[in-house]
């Protein structure tokens, strides 16, 4: 009986040995699992609709049985349902449930405006078929009959909905259902009214031009005139003839469309300029309606974007006045930082005067009442003002450039307090009635995580914690990334993070891609989870590799003069740091100087066309993605704010163009594009080749048709990366 127990326990024991090495064995993945499988798909908690009383949102919640999507009002301090605001299948529109990609409430809550069939037509911009649902009644009507529309609004007084169709400007009586025209010029590449025209819509960073006045009696609007603007052609392809696309497109140094600010008063119809000054070469990136009632807020800009003016102006008389102003000698940012306080008296606005970004206090008549934060870091976001307690609410870059937490503030300038404190990067949506805010938290090893809290810093809930997700990846042989600082020849410092593979052996010699976007004001290291590149590049490192991310001098979170010193010379140092980091890595006993790599997309893409070229001598392989390629094909906007008009620095825009050093090419070359690029234009990818045929230099280039700077869709990301890994696999 004693051996059988022993027989038995020793069995066991095995056993138990067994399941254990069953458990620590990790297992791998590949690109499958990123692009096709969604093996690492994180969760989280979109679509959060927060209701006027901020104790709750409302949510989208798929009624399976109906097969109709109802909409659901959460209470935020259970995370739990309590009511069903409507039911899906009360949605019909001749006989069938309406199927709806998006929808928002008005003012009071008891109308819900609903858009269905959604086309996206450039990054912000689209069109759709809206639908206005009355709670009360239950009666679904659709908003007009002349077409799909875009940007449709409820006014503040919810009688109205206004919205923009064939660059004209429309608003519809809810009482009636009657459709009312506010413009009649609108034309396709000559006058939009209401919306914006492509430039300001990808650099300034909004599409929607009309604004509701608070009382709900007028409306602001832009109007573009795009007579002037070049068009850029691009070739669709498909037909049996392809068919040409074009469209107004402001290229460095061309002209750009003149921009006017209107409002329309709906009591009177009558329609009265705003007055923005004689100059018309000018930008107009931001209007605001004040608390006071006839009083619009307008910021105007030079072309070159180094002075910012704040104009308030009489919408009664189209009179304006100047009541701020800001010049900087390189450039100024333009944010909605923005913040008209309720009291009527002042207002908060964000600048970088002295030398990083912070918030200061005005009065309505532009005089300074205080700089409300200060130090050297920045203030990240802005999310406004609780005139109740006296209180703001922001993200900074306090405890480190690499992430962002948030704080609560008073409005003057003191008891500032630390809400987020667990290290990494905060991500915050806050109630309108500043009681509870989301925070979307993550950090470059842990996917996001979603939980609720009252306004000061309390946890509520966890909505969201990606637990399936974090328990697949400890499933599998994942690498865990490492941040650093070196400093440059320059006596620069400059922070890094590198992902070696999981069976590392110090006394091997890797081969090491480097990864960067490079941009003004852009950051790559950061304390956050990195989604698809990361995984893409962990699995690199099963391959053998050494993942290496360094930010350069010109990127974000270390203040102005770290960030605008590339200004006029754009690619000079960052290449340069980009050149010294790939040293500073093959200088380590574990990397094999021999074989380093660089890549990139867009800016990225530039600049690793740029390393390649002006360091050939330090890299031996490069892929651009979407690169530009000379910065006089890229947009007005952009380009002259960081390098001014080409007519005036042609240096800027010429020394430091991957064209100019084409012949330099030693290593090897993949050159990737999209023919249906509307930003960075496929026109860059020609005219790298034109250079590299020129010089007899053999390289690799993919082109994806109609494919926009993305270059996504169905199997396009699955074949992209594959050629990637399968250029590097060859080439390093």
């Amino acid at each position: 009986m004693r051996h059988t127990i022993n027989r038995w326990m020793i069995a066991a024991s095995c056993l138990v040995l067994a399941v254990s090495a069953q458990a620590q064995q990790k297992r791998d993945f590949d690109l499958d699992d990123i692009f096709r499988k969604g093996t690492f798909q994180a969760r989280s908690v979109y679509g959060v609709n927060w209701m006027r009383n901020g104790q709750f949102y409302s949510s989208q919640v798929a009624d399976d049985k109906n097969k109709a999507v109802d909409i659901v009002q959460v209470d935020v301090t259970t995370g739990q349902p309590v009511s069903t605001i409507l039911e899906g299948e009360d949605l019909k529109m001749d006989g069938k449930v309406l199927k709806y990609d998006g929808y928002s409430f008005s003012n009071d809550e008891t109308k819900i405006l609903f858009e269905a069939e959604h086309e996206p037509i450039y990054r912000r911009s689209s069109k759709g078929h809206f639908y206005v649902y009355d709670r009360a009644s239950k009666k679904l009507q659709k908003l007009s009959q002349g077409g799909k529309q875009s940007y449709a609004t409820f006014s503040p007084d919810n009688k109205f909905v206004a919205f923009v169709r064939d660059n004209n400007l429309f608003y519809v009586d809810l009482a009636n259902m009657q459709e009312r025209q506010i413009t009649n010029d609108g034309k396709w590449n000559f006058i939009i009214n209401g919306g914006t025209d492509w430039v300001y819509e990808e650099e300034f960073g909004f599409a929607q031009a009309f604004f509701w006045s608070p009382q709900g009696n007028q409306i602001a609007f832009y109007k573009f005139d795009e007579s002037q603007v070049p068009e850029y052609n691009m070739q669709m392809w498909g037909p049996l003839y392809p068919q040409d696309y074009k469209f107004k497109y402001p290229k460095a140094g061309e002209k750009n469309a003149t921009v006017a600010i209107y409002t329309f008063d709906l009591g009177s119809g009558k329609t009265t300029k705003m007055e923005t000054g004689t100059e018309a070469d000018q930008y107009i990136p931001r209007i605001n309606w004040t608390n006071t009632p006839n009083l619009l807020s307008i910021r105007r800009m030079n072309r070159l974007q180094n002075t910012l003016e704040i104009l308030h102006a009489n919408t009664q008389t189209g009179q304006s006045k100047v009541v701020l102003k800001e010049t900087d000698k390189a450039y100024i940012d333009i944010t909605d930082d923005l913040t008209y306080l309720a009291n009527g008296k002042q207002f908060v606005h964000s600048s970088e005067k002295d030398g990083f970004n912070h918030l200061y206090l005005y009065d309505m008549n532009g005089k300074l009442v205080r700089q409300i934060t200060k130090g050297k870091w920045e203030v990240s976001s802005f999310y406004g003002v609780d005139e109740k307690n006296g209180t703001i609410y922001f993200t900074s870059t306090e405890a480190s450039p690499m992430e962002r937490h948030l704080y609560s503030m008073g409005l003057n300038g003191k008891n500032k307090k630390s809400l987020t404190p667990a290290k990494g990067t905060h991500t915050i949506n806050l109630s309108r009635d500043f009681k509870y805010y989301l925070d979307y938290y993550s950090t470059i090893t842990t996917p996001t995580v979603v939980s609720l809290h009252t306004s000061d810093g309390k946890q509520i809930k966890v909505l969201e914690s990606n637990e399936n997700l974090k328990s697949t990846l400890a499933t599998y042989n994942m690498p865990k990334p490492e941040f650093f600082q070196f400093k440059t020849s320059e006596n620069v410092t400059l922070n890094g993070y590198t992902i070696k593979p999981t069976d590392f052996d110090p006394n091997k010699k890797y081969p090491v891609l480097m990864f960067q976007y490079s941009g003004p004001g852009s950051q790559e290291v950061v304390d956050s989870w990195r989604g698809r590149n990361y995984l893409w590049h962990s699995y690199l490192t099963k391959q053998g590799y050494i993942i290496a991310v360094i930010d350069n001098r010109g990127t974000g979170g270390r203040g102005a003069e770290f960030k605008k010193m590339t200004y006029g010379n754009l690619g000079h140092y960052e290449v340069i740091d980009q050149i010294e980091g790939a040293k500073h890595l093959g200088n380590l006993p574990y990397v094999d100087k021999g074989r380093i790599g660089i890549w990139g997309w867009s800016f990225g893409g530039y600049m690793s066309s740029l390393a390649i070229t002006k360091g050939a001598d330090v890299f031996k392989a490069a892929i651009a993605v979407a690169p530009v390629i000379n910065w006089r094909f890229y947009d007005s906007i952009y380009t002259e704010r960081f390098l001014k008009l080409p007519q005036d620095n042609a240096k800027g825009y010429d020394d430091n163009s991957p064209i100019t050093h084409a012949n330099k090419l030693r290593g090897k070359y993949l050159l990737i594009h999209g023919t249906g690029d509307d930003n960075v234009h496929f026109q860059n990818a020609v005219e790298m080749v034109n250079a590299l045929v020129k010089a007899n230099i053999p390289f690799e280039s993919a082109y994806y048709p109609n494919r926009n700077h993305g270059i996504s869709g169905g199997n396009t990301s699955i074949h992209l990366f594959t050629k990637m890994t399968e250029f590097i696999q060859r080439n390093l």
